[in-house]
């Protein structure tokens, strides 16, 4: 089964912590030329150090905060000018919990800006680089909330599913030049993401965190939740040639 993903380039979105950083690791490993992207500067320079280059791969980052379509706009356009892009994980960290009933509209808004609307534009500008190498993978990290609404999430859950169409859509027009569309669905992982969640379920219920820690794993068939190289395991066979 070939996995290699020497000479190919890829862009990683939120790729300072959680899947995201656990994504550029692993395709790393797999050999490709990793371009973190996200805001958080000085972090994204202490892990470039830390990725595998054992292949010659070579590392880079962009800067953007995906709340500023614009911004991040601008930061591939720059990229553009000078690599291509033949891999791309769409991973933007989730809108805030709470019930669908107290969602502002400015919520979804800007949910549906931080999401869609910026995996539309990275999809649109990657594309063209994608189509001439006759490769491209798009994997988009969303939420099993695509399948069944979780409770509390409830602007998370309406633009996950959005965003979930959007990529089947796409994956029915570009599959012919072949490019894949993919999303994964990643369960209860263990990031900080999830440990905010925790913590105000805990406070919203006036339970302690290791009684909702310990509902939470009655949920899942392993009693645990996953590990970010879990899911970005199965990233990078996505995003491989096989």
């Amino acid at each position: 089964m070939n996995i290699s993903l020497n000479g190919k380039e890829a862009l990683i979105c939120g790729s300072t912590q959680g899947i995201g950083l656990a994504v550029a690791i692993e395709l790393a490993q797999c050999g490709a030329n990793c371009t973190l992207f996200a805001r958080n500067e000085i972090a994204l320079k202490e892990i470039i150090e830390k990725l595998d280059t054992s292949a010659g791969q070579q590392h880079g980052y962009l800067v953007a905060d995906f709340s500023n379509t614009e911004e991040v706009k601008k930061a591939v356009n720059v990229h553009l000018s000078a690599k291509r892009i033949h891999i791309l994980i769409n991973n933007t960290g989730g809108p805030k919990s709470g019930p669908i009933t107290d969602a502002t509209a400015e919520d979804f808004t800007a949910a549906f800006q931080q999401h869609l609307v910026n995996n539309q534009m990275l999809a649109q500008a990657a594309l063209p680089s994608m189509k001439e190498a006759g490769y491209g993978r798009i994997i988009n990290i969303i939420s099993t909330s695509v399948r069944v609404p979780l409770k509390n999430l409830g602007v998370s859950n309406t633009i996950r599913a959005a965003v979930a169409s959007w990529s089947k859509s796409l994956s029915n027009e570009v599959g012919q030049f072949g490019i894949t569309v993919n999303s994964v669905l990643p369960g209860f992982t263990e990031t900080k993401r999830l440990e905010q969640i925790i913590q105000i379920t805990a406070k919203q219920q006036g339970k302690d965190k290791a009684v909702v820690t310990s509902e939470m794993h009655q949920q899942i068939p392993l009693q645990r939740f996953g590990e970010a190289k879990e899911i970005a395991a199965v990233v990078a066979f996505l995003a491989s040639p096989a």
